[in-house]
């Protein structure tokens, strides 16, 4: 009940977790490249820092969970959805893993993935 509560009561520029999971992920050009599947939280700041992301169907990538540096997505309202400059190739390069692994996240791994795509790490 609380849950429920707490989604349908975000407005402005706060959203509910639960709301940004499953919403779609688009290129500059407007093709839906895949969705949202979880969200990574710094644990001590509280800030999202990254979106991991399944683009399996659009690029045929199977079950490859592509974690995107938050600050890479950009909302945009009339897609109702998240636009992010990336195009077959760099996505296809990027760091990834598959869901059906035993991956752990480590910090060298985070800090692989802000350098790929050029975004400040979010840790200093």
């Amino acid at each position: 009940m609380f849950m429920e509560a707490a989604a349908s009561i975000t407005s402005g520029s706060l959203i509910a977790a639960e709301k940004v999971e499953g919403t779609n992920v688009y290129n500059v050009a407007g093709d839906k490249l895949g969705s949202v599947e979880e969200i990574m939280i710094d644990k001590v700041s509280g800030r999202a820092i990254y979106a991991v992301t399944s683009f399996g169907g659009f690029l045929g990538m199977g079950d490859r969970r592509h974690p995107l540096p938050w600050s890479t997505l950009k909302y945009d309202t009339q897609k109702g959805g998240y636009l992010v400059n990336l195009d077959k190739a760099k996505l296809e390069a990027a760091p990834h893993y598959r869901d059906d692994s035993q991956f752990k996240w480590t910090p060298e791994y985070g800090r692989k993935v802000d350098s790929y795509y050029n975004a400040p790490s979010f840790r200093v």
